[in-house]
C-alpha cells in the first residue's frame, strides 16, 4: 500500500465524521468562494474595453430627478466625447408584478444607441428595422429566450412611474457580453404620449474617445452644470454601478468580516476532527514507530489527512458556490448579479485557503502525536 493510499483510506476510516466534515467545511468554503466572486465582481473587475469608456451623467441631487434634453447637445461638444445618448427608466410591468416577469426598460435614441454601446451586438437589417419603428424595440437574447418572443412579436408594457402603455414591437434581439436582461426602446415614444416628460432625460451616457479621457470628461460635464438649476454629476459606468451596492453600507467591509469568520470557523471545525482522530489514534501511532515510521513520516500521515479533508471540503464548497450563482443567474434577480462569475482563480484561491487551514490545524496535534514513545502510546486506553 502506498503512502497515499494509506492516507486517503485513514482520512475516510470514520466515514460519518469525515462526510460530516467535509461537509461543514464545503458549506464555510461555498460562502468565501461567493464572498471573493462578489468582491471580484464588484471592485476588481474592470468590464470590457468600450465598458471603460463609458459614463453616465445623472442629477446630482437623485437619479428620480430628471435632467433637460438639451443638456445633450453641451455634452457632446465637450473635448474626449464620442457619442451621448440618454438612457431613461421606464419601469413598466410586464403581465403583473411577479419578480419571473421583471427586466429593465430604457427609453434610448436608437440612432446614437451604438456609437455608445458599440459592444451590443445586432444585425444591421435588425438595427434599420429598429431605427425606423418609432414604436420598435430590441430585447436581450436571454430575455427573448425566456419569454418566447420573436421577431415581430408585440409587447406591452403597463406605465407604474408614467401613466402610458407601451405597445412595442420586437425589431431586434441583441447579444451582449454580460449579462443584461434589458428592453430597449425609442424614448420619443414616451416624450410624445406623457406631456410633463418632453425634452427631459433619466440619465445620459457617453462614450469618451479613451479611457484615460473619462476622468477629464466626468469633470468637464460637471464644470459646465455645476452652476445650473439641475446640476450634474458624472463618473465612469463601474461607478455608477457601484454607487447602487454602496446604498447598501459598507460592502467591503462587511466582505471581509465575512471572510474572517468563514476561516476561523472551518479552522476550528477542522483542528477539532483532526484532534479527536489523532487522539483515537495514540495506540496505531505507537505500532507505526514499532514497524519503523519515523516521526517526520507520521507527521506527514496526520497532516496529509487533514489537508485531503479539507481539499475535499473546497473542491465541493466552489463547486456548490458555481452551481448556486449559475442558478441564481436564471432567477428574477439575475439582472442585478451582471457579469459576476465564479473564475478558476476564485477557485484556486478558496481551495489554497481550505489547504492552508487544514495544515494549521493539525499541525499541533500532529506533531504531538508523532512524539508519543512505544511503549507511552501502546499502554494509551482511549
Amino acid at each position: 500500500m502506498t503512502l497515499t493510499r494509506f492516507v486517503t483510506k485513514n482520512a475516510f476510516r470514520n466515514k460519518r465524521r469525515s462526510i460530516l466534515t467535509v461537509a461543514s467545511i464545503g458549506v464555510s468554503l461555498l460562502l468565501l468562494t461567493f464572498m471573493m466572486t462578489l468582491w471580484r465582481g464588484f471592485y476588481m473587475d474592470k468590464g470590457s474595453p468600450d465598458s471603460a469608456r463609458r459614463l453616465v451623467t445623472r442629477h446630482r441631487v437623485s437619479l428620480t430627478n430628471s435632467l433637460p434634453s438639451f443638456y445633450r447637445e453641451k455634452i457632446r461638444a465637450i473635448p474626449g466625447v464620442v457619442a451621448v445618448v440618454p438612457v431613461s427608466w421606464f419601469g413598466g410591468l410586464y403581465k403583473d408584478d411577479k419578480p419571473e416577469n421583471f427586466f429593465a426598460q430604457f427609453g434610448v435614441d436608437p440612432d446614437e444607441f451604438f456609437k455608445v454601446f458599440p459592444d451590443v451586438s445586432l444585425p444591421p437589417d435588425q438595427a434599420a428595422a429598429w431605427q425606423r419603428d418609432r414604436a420598435g424595440a430590441i430585447v436581450n437574447d436571454e430575455l427573448a429566450k425566456k419569454h418566447g418572443w420573436k421577431l415581430g412579436d408585440r409587447i406591452v408594457l403597463l406605465g407604474t412611474i408614467y401613466p402610458v402603455n407601451l405597445e412595442l414591437t420586437i425589431r431586434g434581439i441583441y447579444s451582449f457580453p454580460t449579462q443584461n436582461q434589458t428592453v430597449y426602446f425609442n424614448t420619443k415614444y414616451v416624450e410624445e404620449a406623457v406631456a410633463f416628460f418632453k425634452g427631459q432625460a433619466g440619465t445620459f451616457s457617453i462614450m469618451a474617445d479613451t479611457a484615460e479621457d473619462v476622468s477629464k470628461v466626468a469633470s468637464a460635464v460637471d464644470d459646465t452644470f455645476r452652476n445650473s438649476p439641475q446640476p450634474t454629476k458624472t463618473e465612469s459606468e463601474k461607478a455608477f454601478q457601484l454607487s447602487f451596492v454602496a446604498m447598501l453600507g459598507n460592502v467591503k467591509a462587511f466582505i471581509l468580516v465575512i471572510c474572517g469568520a468563514v476561516v476561523f470557523t472551518t479552522l476550528l471545525v477542522s483542528a477539532n476532527t483532526m484532534a479527536m482522530s489523532i487522539r483515537e489514534r495514540t495506540r496505531e501511532v505507537a505500532v507505526l514507530k514499532t514497524l519503523g515510521f519515523g516521526r517526520q513520516t507520521i507527521l506527514g500521515l496526520f497532516v496529509g489527512e487533514a489537508v485531503s479533508l479539507s481539499l475535499a471540503g473546497g473542491l465541493f464548497g466552489a463547486a456548490f458556490a458555481w452551481l448556486l450563482l449559475f442558478m441564481a443567474k436564471q432567477s428574477p434577480v439575475g439582472f442585478f448579479l451582471g457579469s459576476m462569475a465564479i473564475t478558476w482563480q476564485t477557485m484556486v484561491v478558496a481551495l489554497l485557503v481550505a489547504a492552508v487551514v487544514g495544515f494549521l490545524s493539525s499541525l499541533i496535534p500532529s506533531y504531538n502525536a508523532s512524539r508519543i514513545g512505544i511503549v507511552e502510546g501502546l499502554r494509551h486506553i482511549g
